[in-house]
């Protein structure tokens, strides 16, 4: 039979990895979070792939839920923050890509997913995905 002191240890090493997974993973979700504001250029290989450069050293790589038109030809687009003109985005769900298509108009292209870029990612971009 087990001591109620081997019980509690037990339970408090368990408590304990839990908080440090936990803070872990907090961590590694803010390394993942940029102001929409910040972002300095884009580029966009294809109707559902956003490349995005954050102050001018971070490369976010953003994969649209949709296809959007013509933000592979735009010379401009938005990123617009659910929270807000030019508020953070930590994961998809914050962001949306505001493209104008020709003959259609402006299109929004929800995000499905998002990634920053390693800089050994960044140097292997084709030109055309570079921002």
């Amino acid at each position: 039979m087990k001591t109620p002191f081997v019980i509690a240890a037990t339970a408090l090493l368990l408590a304990l990895g839990a908080a440090s997974a936990a803070s872990a993973a907090d961590k590694a979700s803010n390394d993942q979070c940029f102001w929409a504001r910040n972002v300095t250029s884009f580029a966009a290989p294809d109707d559902h792939t956003v490349y995005v450069k954050v102050n001018m050293h971070d490369v976010y790589r953003l994969d649209l839920m949709i296809a959007c038109p013509d933000v592979d030809w735009n010379q401009r687009v938005a990123l617009q923050s659910s929270h807000g003109a030019g508020g953070s985005i930590c994961s998809p769900l914050d962001a949306e890509i505001i493209s104008h298509a020709q003959g259609i108009g402006r299109q929004r292209c929800p995000v499905k997913a998002m990634h920053k870029l390693s800089a050994d990612e960044i140097a292997a971009l084709p030109k055309r995905a570079k921002p």
